[in-house]
């Protein structure tokens, strides 16, 4: 059907209703958002990038061809469901998991997961949901086909003759440009949804530097400090730890704001002042500095990573790319001089499949720690608690091989709220009335203010530097070394506009001579840290290398640096 032969001027009210019921499913299928934190999904009335486009390219084509043939309109069908699905997975992947959608490692753990999954029922229930699986995708294709169909045949040819249309069409372009484009973003973001095109081309990228030969080489630097240590006798590179324990707890959000900000810093000082004193009564010494995270506000897995592998990974391709190879992490040169690796995450609860690139000996996450208390914010488990569980669960003794801590904490995550209360008896955080009735009800009835959540940011460091605090006055049954060290900075909301990447790092030690070989490469005597920032995440590494690698080796480099 071309042009001349199509709507009328008066046109039928069942095809206006029809091109409105066909422009609307194609845009909404774009535009679905998660149904938090379930696989299902939402529809969303906002402009998706791609579905403008679509009709721009159908006015272009009908206005030179006439009409689409039935070949092509199964094709650009087709096309159109791949976008569906891509879109779906990601605006799904992210509430399940907790990070973008990753091709590499989803086309791994999907499968494993569908099979164990259907292990567990009877034959006839996996064959009934390929089953429901094909007509979803079947009823989708043919929707799809239909609404494209309509649009071909009825509301482009149309719209080509209506002026008045086109001014509709030349807004909506104008609206999704100016949001690509980052123009008053917090407005256009009401009108105009994320596109998904982006994501694909992510992955392809993604997927041809991982499989194609030499090209994670091209993209990915070496880790000259760690590659090092991972060529050194064990005992020469970690040898200044003397086999104590080491452990590394990632606090979220603990940014240089903690710091430098004027509303935050005056209120910690106090609770700061107090950790000092509960890290000296202890009879432990710190030293601290400030070192450039590589995300800011979000993404803790690249800050986390950074340290662990002494790269840059301030690129999130970067990072994707690092954890389909099998480069050395801390975790592997610990593993080397014989400590037992421990991933402690109690974010997760769920199976994440990039964990097998960390290596941990021993990983719990969430589920394990089997938290019975007041669910507390959207990660449910205090950072105390999870701390105190751990040590039930895992308890040390003289008997048992040194150990490798890696703890990022999650008590502290945006939106900071609520609080939970310090409980000094760390035994009763183990039961499943750890504050109290009361004290629990107000904690679940309690407000979370997200348009002002710099209060909250206060308190949460106050409970933060208690727990802390708390856990070093415990007694130690083997002595161990500890780094603190922040992920990112707050979001924009709270540290404000134009805040840097640094976060606080603390070393915190029995051995006066070890802290001395910190203060050497640049860290400040105490709690309080000072600029020049050390250089960024990945430089950490290098510095605590140098510093527990035997005193030798560091000698040697202080003499070449004269």
């Amino acid at each position: 059907m071309t042009a001349q032969s199509a709507l009328p001027a008066a046109t039928p009210a069942r095809r206006v209703v029809a091109a409105l019921i066909a422009a609307a499913l194609l845009n909404t299928l774009l535009a679905m958002r998660n149904w938090w934190p379930t696989p299902a999904v939402l529809p969303d009335t906002r402009l998706a990038p791609e579905f403008v486009a679509l009709w721009v390219l159908l006015l272009v084509v009908i206005a030179w061809r006439g009409a689409l043939s039935s070949r092509v309109l199964a094709w650009l069908a087709a096309g159109y469901l791949a976008i569906v699905l891509g879109r779906y997975f990601d605006v799904t992947v992210p509430a399940l998991f907790g990070r973008p959608v990753n091709l590499y490692w989803d086309g791994q753990q999907i499968p494993t997961f569908l099979w164990v999954s259907a292990r567990d029922y009877p034959a006839w229930v996996s064959v009934a949901f390929v089953a429901a699986l094909v007509a979803i995708f079947a009823a989708l294709y043919l929707a799809i086909r239909w609404a494209l169909g309509v649009l071909a045949r009825e509301a482009a040819p149309y719209a080509l003759r209506a002026r008045w249309t086109w001014a509709v069409t030349a807004a909506a372009v104008v609206t999704v440009i100016a949001h690509l484009a980052s123009v008053a973003p917090s407005i256009t973001w009401h009108l105009v949804t994320h596109p998904v095109t982006p994501t694909y081309a992510r992955q392809a990228v993604l997927l041809g530097t991982a499989l194609l030969p030499g090209g994670i080489e091209r993209v990915m630097p070496p880790s000259p400090a760690l590659d090092s240590a991972m060529s050194t006798p064990p005992q020469a590179a970690l040898g200044a730890l003397r086999g104590r324990d080491f452990t590394l707890i990632f606090l979220e959000s603990y940014g240089a704001m903690a710091f430098d900000h004027p509303r935050v810093a005056p209120q910690l000082a106090d609770a700061r002042a107090r950790f000092a004193q509960e890290i000296a009564a202890s009879g432990r010494v710190v030293a601290s500095g400030f070192v450039r995270a590589a995300t800011f506000a979000g993404a803790s897995e690249l800050s986390h990573l950074s340290l662990l592998s002494g790269i840059d990974l301030t690129d999130p391709l970067r990072h994707d790319l690092l954890l389909t190879t099998d480069r050395p992490t801390l975790t592997a040169l610990f593993r080397r001089a014989g400590y037992e690796s421990v991933g402690l995450y109690p974010a997760l609860s769920w199976d994440w499949a990039e964990r097998r690139f960390y290596g941990f000996d021993l990983f719990l996450d969430g589920r394990d720690l089997d938290y019975r208390g007041p669910p507390l914010g959207y990660w449910k488990i205090p950072d105390q608690f999870t701390l105190a569980r751990f040590e039930q669960l895992r308890p040390r003794d003289a008997a048992a091989p040194p150990r490798f801590l890696f703890f990022p904490t999650i008590t502290s995550h945006l939106p900071f709220g609520p609080v939970p209360p310090y409980q000094p008896d760390w035994q009763r955080l183990l039961t499943p009335d750890p504050f109290g009735a009361e004290e629990s009800q107000r904690l679940l009835a309690s407000f979370v203010d997200w348009i002002d959540m710099l209060p909250n940011y206060v308190r949460m460091f106050d409970y933060t530097y208690r727990w802390l605090g708390g856990w070093l006055q415990r007694p130690e049954p083997r002595e161990s070394v500890m780094l603190l060290v922040g992920d990112h900075q707050p979001a924009a909301t709270v540290s404000g506009e134009g805040a840097s990447w640094e976060v606080p790092v603390h070393i915190v030690t029995r051995d006066p001579q070890l802290l001395a070989r910190f203060v050497a490469l640049g860290f400040k005597p105490g709690l309080e840290p000072q600029r020049p920032a050390l250089g960024g995440m990945h430089d950490l590494t290098a510095l605590l290398l140098s510093a527990f690698a035997e005193p030798q080796p560091l000698q040697a480099k202080h003499a070449t640096d004269r």
